[in-house]
């Protein structure tokens, strides 16, 4: 009972044979979150970078879609339940097992989807909106304060308002969202 305590707060964890083996999901988290934060962020430069408003606009909105659908695929994995997949396996659903793989890692699934790429698209979303906020007050001699207020307001309502609704989705819809998550990650694999 210590030692699967212990595996889950990243300590040495006993295996099937009772081999002791490492859990190194901290480390794997860390260096994940340094790369997606890394690619994020040097989208987002590149694409601002001599970019008009529509553009930069269309950007923000993206982060903050990403950082939604990411909070629905993290909230949906952990509510689901196997009991479906089972069924779907069992009639020959090829993507039923990576679905109750996802459900059976839950807890590390939604850690990536909710805080990890959630919570690095706030960030850059964030970042977005400061050089949108840069641009329309240097272009237009606005005053900064203002712009920046109201930009970070539409940026935080969007994106709580967005995560609520996403939440209601998928809490009602967990099966079918991961169904399809699964069969995104069936397909990728096969390729």
């Amino acid at each position: 009972m210590l030692d699967s305590q212990k595996a889950g707060r990243g300590k040495k964890q006993i295996g099937e044979k009772g081999k002791k083996k490492r859990d190194y999901w901290i480390p794997k988290i860390f260096l994940m979150s340094i790369i997606i934060s890394a690619v994020f962020s040097l989208v987002s430069s590149n694409v601002l970078n001599g970019a008009g408003y529509i553009i930069a606009f269309l950007l923000l909105a993206a982060f903050i879609l990403i950082g939604i659908v990411f909070d629905i695929i993290g909230v949906s994995v952990t509510v689901a339940e196997e009991r479906p997949f089972h069924s779907m396996a069992a009639h020959g659903e090829k993507s039923a097992s990576c679905a109750m793989q996802l459900i059976r890692n839950a807890e590390k699934v939604s850690s990536v989807c909710n805080d990890v790429v959630g919570d690095i698209s706030g960030i850059v979303s964030g970042s977005t909106a400061a050089v949108i906020v840069t641009k329309l007050c240097t272009s237009f001699d606005l005053d900064s304060m203002v712009m920046s207020l109201v930009i970070s307001a539409l940026v935080s309502g969007l994106t709580i308002g967005g995560k609520a609704i996403g939440k209601k989705i998928a809490i009602n819809n967990s099966t079918q969202v991961v169904h399809s998550v699964s069969r995104v990650i069936h397909m990728v694999k096969r390729k």
